[in-house]
């Protein structure tokens, strides 16, 4: 059950579960478009590519993703994904810790000019 759906510039997010110590997301992002580049504090990622081609960079390493791929996001971790094919880059993302909050969010880079935290 989809539980909220947050637009963002390059694509959205879909929260799809949420628990004691755990959220899951649901996230698309469009062709030629990037997250921030960021880190967080208060939890880890695990991420699963259902769909499309992409670049992840995780502590200034680059490494190209594509559907059926995993990437460990330890907290504080650098990091960022960007499509890099013609279709949506589809990814679940599975967050651990103890909050969840998008002010958890430090933002080291952005496209969109959304600079520092959330």
């Amino acid at each position: 059950m989809v539980t909220e759906r947050d637009e963002r510039p390059w694509g959205y997010f879909e929260v799809v579960d949420r628990g004691e110590g755990f959220q899951v997301k649901r996230i698309c992002v469009g062709p030629g478009k990037r997250l921030s580049y960021q880190r967080h504090q208060q939890r880890s990622e695990h991420w699963c590519i259902v769909g499309g081609v992409g670049t992840v960079t995780l502590d200034d390493e680059e490494s190209a993703v594509r559907a059926g791929d995993t990437v460990d996001v330890p907290s504080g971790a650098a990091h960022r994904i960007q499509n890099t094919g013609d279709d949506d880059l589809m990814f679940i993302e599975v967050q651990t810790g103890q909050y969840f909050g998008e002010d958890d969010i430090e933002r080291l880079d952005d496209d969109y000019g959304r600079h520092g935290d959330a």
